[in-house]
């Protein structure tokens, strides 16, 4: 039985490393594995689907080896660039999990120049690196070109793939030996094999003991906490807690305490002087690691996976099923990093600033839309010619129509969020604004946004305290204040529950009584989203319910409240929608946006000075079959393709 390899390749354009990664190595490598009685495929990056490929690699006997480059500025090449953009964000992405390519054996050899300090070998070192977080197993010890003679290993970059060579062909041969059938008896030489298997068995022990020693001498800024303390980063936003992150933290406790407390004595306040940025230099370095963009002192953007998921036709998110916004062009930002709240399933694991009013310096509106849409589209270009992305939906993700703010914090607490508002119309992009309840007179004062949601994340004083931790001691009656601040809005207004299984899905009759004291157009019912392992949190996948009990949470609710239905369902996000019944019109269900009628409306209304105002009836649009609760579909667009992970458990976590 044979031992197949697949070898995954990258090319430099730098006329040196070109020639000897497509021509000398990968040429070279190839004749002598397949001399070996071993078969050999060579792929390209460039052309290799990672979604659709790699965990597939998984299972069987396939040995990846990824021959990698390094440019001088310590970016991958262009062919290699978006396969390790993808695996940087599995590695961190906690719905790919810790051992998402578990069984998976590999070995990589990065090519690069030591002349460029601080770059040396980035992208191998990298690779390796996310490998490694995925469980992936090494099965030999990473190698390194050097193409600065004077700091080659063996004289020259060839005579270093050589020597690296050399080990890897004797170690797929052990490989290739090990994994032949067992007989039941004696080997024609003579021993078992057993024996045979056991000392394969022991040279792979032996190699992820230099796996571990190695990383933990040459990665200290956390990988092995990372790796074994169950943290994980959202991208929607979810985060690794990086060592930088931690310290950052503790630092801005001890800032936070006392921050805006003015000083008797006459003591110089934090108002008489400069005011500090939000964002301090660890924290930015954190959250760049992360996959944030970050914009100014206290903003930010980031790329949806369901962005990524429908430039690929691969289905948009449950705000595509509900209100039809087309998730491809739809930017994910905030204004504010910062919150008011420290909740129990916070995406960041508590990472980001808190305080109970803005004491930051403050960024222009404009520069942070302006930064906002340039970052985005850099992000989108990114997929420019990847493997799945759809042509159309590429050009049309770059004009971006939709703003989710809901990225992280509270985005209503950055004073000129209105200035910030009303530039996204004229953009004419939509607004759908989440705000935590602890704000009341802010939303009051809030201009119109296309949607506006609340969190409710409890029902009851004690359950609101234990979930959401906020900071305000009077926070049970802003809370309730702002649910009537919220029914006193005209334009879509929302609900958003998240059901935690043993902490909050008794609370049927106290929910229905928050519910008539707002009366918001739509309640979504969603079951939390699982973000690892964290001092911050006691949360375990024991508290995340299953598809089949949310929806059983909401009929039940939907009973309670008489003028209210079931309308729209998500089964990929765990999420159920509840309508208003003004929004079924002759039978039929209106939860859909008509956007292009919304800007129109929109415009009337600032060019009065607010005198006309309208109504969330006035840019309703009719809800398509698919999209309805009870459809075949469970809110899976047929337009699109349906896409399961091979081999791993099913994804109910949703943004």
């Amino acid at each position: 039985m044979t031992c197949s390899l697949s070898r995954v390749s990258s090319a430099l354009s730098e006329s040196v490393l070109s020639d000897f990664i497509n021509k000398r190595f990968r040429h070279n490598l190839t004749a002598e594995i397949e001399a070996l009685g071993i078969t050999a495929e060579v792929v390209d990056m460039k052309n290799y689907d990672p979604d659709d490929r790699l965990a597939d690699e998984c299972v069987g006997r396939s040995v990846c080896v990824f021959l990698v480059a390094t440019y001088t500025d310590g970016r991958p090449t262009e062919n290699a660039e978006w396969f390790c953009k993808w695996l940087e964000e599995a590695s961190t992405d906690f719905r790919y999990g810790k051992s998402y390519l578990k069984g998976l054996r590999y070995a990589v050899f990065g090519l690069g120049n030591s002349v460029y300090v601080g770059h040396y070998n980035t992208v191998g070192k990298n690779v390796d690196k996310w490998l490694w977080m995925l469980s992936a197993k090494r099965i030999l010890t990473r190698g390194e070109g050097d193409c600065n003679v004077v700091k080659s290993r063996h004289g020259n970059v060839q005579a270093d793939f050589q020597a690296w060579k050399v080990n890897l062909l004797s170690r797929l041969q052990a490989l290739a030996k090990g994994e032949k059938k067992s007989c039941s008896g004696k080997c024609k030489g003579g021993s078992s094999c057993k024996d045979k298997n056991e000392e394969v068995t022991s040279q792979d022990a032996s190699a992820e003991k230099l796996n571990r020693q190695q990383f933990l001498c040459e990665d200290e800024s956390g990988l092995a906490d990372e790796r074994t303390s169950g943290s994980v980063v959202d991208v929607e936003d979810l985060g690794n807690i990086m060592t930088s992150a931690k310290k950052a933290k503790v630092r801005l406790a001890e800032n936070d305490e006392g921050q805006m407390v003015k000083m008797n004595g006459g003591k110089k306040t934090e108002d008489d002087g400069e005011r500090r940025e939000m964002i301090t230099p660890a924290l930015r370095e954190a959250l760049t690691k992360q996959g944030y963009k970050l914009i100014g002192s206290h903003s930010g953007v980031k790329l949806c996976r369901w962005t990524k998921s429908m430039l690929r036709g691969r289905g948009g998110c449950y705000k595509h099923t509900f209100y039809g916004i087309e998730s491809h062009r739809c930017m994910e930002t905030t204004p504010s990093l910062a919150c008011a709240n420290k909740c129990v399933f916070c995406w960041r694991h508590h990472t980001n600033p808190v305080g109970t009013e803005w004491r930051w310096k403050m960024d222009p509106a404009e520069n942070i839309l302006q930064e906002s849409i340039e970052k985005h589209q850099n992000m989108i270009r990114q997929f420019r010619g990847v493997p799945g992305v759809k042509a159309e939906r590429y050009e049309e993700g770059l004009e971006v129509k939709h703003c989710a703010l809901s990225l992280v914090g509270e985005p209503i607490m950055y004073p000129e969020i209105n200035t910030f508002i009303r530039l996204l119309h004229r953009h004419r992009i939509s607004s759908f604004l989440v705000t935590n309840a602890q704000f009341p007179e802010e939303i009051r004062n809030l201009e119109p946004v296309t949607q506006l949601y609340v969190s409710v994340d409890a029902s009851t004083k004690d359950s609101l305290k234990k979930i959401d931790r906020p900071l305000f001691k009077d926070f049970w009656p802003r809370f309730l204040d702002s649910l009537r601040a919220l029914g006193e809005k005209r334009q879509r207004t929302v609900y958003r529950l998240t059901l935690v299984k043993a902490w909050n899905v008794e609370e049927m009759m106290a929910y229905a009584e928050l519910i008539t004291l707002g009366q918001p157009d739509f309640i979504e019912v969603k079951g939390v989203t699982y973000c690892g392992e964290s001092a911050a949190s006691s949360l375990t996948m024991a508290n995340v319910p299953w598809h089949q009990e949310v929806v059983a949470f909401v009929q039940q609710l939907a009973d309670m409240l008489p003028r209210y239905e079931i309308a729209c369902e998500h089964e990929h996000s765990n999420c159920l929608l509840i309508a208003h019944t003004k929004f079924k019109v002759d039978g039929e269900w209106w939860t859909w946006i008509d956007y292009e009628r919304f800007q129109e409306l929109v415009v009337v209304h600032e060019e009065s000075g607010g005198q006309r105002t309208f109504s969330a009836s006035d840019y309703m649009s009719r809800t398509p079959s698919w999209a309805l609760f009870g459809a075949q579909e469970q809110g899976f667009d047929p337009a699109d393709t349906r896409f399961q992970r091979r081999n791993k458990t099913k994804d109910v976590s949703g943004c």
